[in-house]
């Protein structure tokens, strides 16, 4: 099996429920995985990281029984080795629509002759800077892509992006499928959690692991109970804002004044 734990549990299918890090910060970081959570992800997408803070938060959590999943930004190659050389061993690639697409994100991911990924070990805290001497033979399989389908197109070519060797999972991204359906910021429009129901089945029947995320706990057993094996069932800056929220609302203080006295200043 291969060294990347969390990519031997899903091919095991072992459920593993995971906890989005949106902070960008290595201390709320190392907090969130002291937790218990199985894996978290350090979002590279909608979060206000680079390559130094992502780096800051592997090394935070390096201590802790959990697996931290990078999301990249997108799917370029050259950002993709970047996060692999900094020691990640599964990555999330937003907005994959195509197999093409799924199978350029794998080919990033391997080293040549199998794929395209740059070498640079010696010099990478993936290999602990030369002291992995077996790195450049083992990383490939060492790695786990993840993709996203979050778009109707996606949806169309599900069984293909499954189909792409070197895809270990797909991950729904109930956001950005619920605007392409024509349901923006409605997620749970019944249209909207059908697709998402049909294409979490499609991609376990496939053999791939499927993931996903909700806040909605109810949701989230839901999925499980389908077979998705990676689920995020909370957001690190969500629970910090919900509990600040709720503490202050215990001493009669709310936000709709702060946000008012905000204004748009800050946009």
């Amino acid at each position: 099996m291969s060294r990347n734990p969390f990519k031997t549990a899903l091919a095991r299918r072992e459920a593993q429920i995971g906890l989005w890090l949106s902070m960008a910060q290595p201390y709320s970081a190392e907090i969130c995985a002291s937790t218990g959570f199985q894996w978290l992800l350090v979002d590279g997408e909608h979060a206000p990281n680079d390559v130094r803070s992502m780096l800051a938060q592997l090394q935070a959590v390096a201590a802790y029984p959990t697996h931290p999943v990078v999301r990249v930004v997108l799917g370029e190659t050259a950002l993709i080795k970047q996060v692999l050389d900094i020691g990640a061993l599964t990555i999330l690639v937003p907005m994959i629509d195509t197999a093409e697409q799924a199978r350029a994100v794998v080919a990033a991911t391997r080293y040549p002759p199998g794929g395209v990924r740059g070498v640079g070990a010696a010099a990478a805290r993936a290999a602990r800077w030369g002291a992995r001497r077996d790195y450049l033979h083992v990383a490939d399989d060492e790695i786990c892509v993840l993709v996203q389908a979050e778009s109707a197109a996606a949806l169309k070519n599900l069984d293909a992006i499954c189909a792409v060797e070197g895809v270990d999972g797909v991950f729904i991204g109930p956001a950005d499928l619920a605007a392409s359906m024509g349901h923006r910021g409605n997620p749970n429009h019944p249209d909207v959690q059908h697709a998402i129901d049909d294409a979490v089945r499609r991609i376990v029947a496939s053999g791939k692991a499927a993931g996903t995320l909700t806040l909605d706990l109810a949701l989230a057993r839901h999925y499980l109970a389908l077979g998705a094996t990676f689920v995020a069932v909370g957001i690190d800056a969500l629970l910090m804002a919900q509990g600040a929220r709720k503490l202050a609302a215990e001493f009669g203080l709310g936000t709709d004044a702060v946000v008012a006295a905000a204004g748009t200043s800050s946009y």
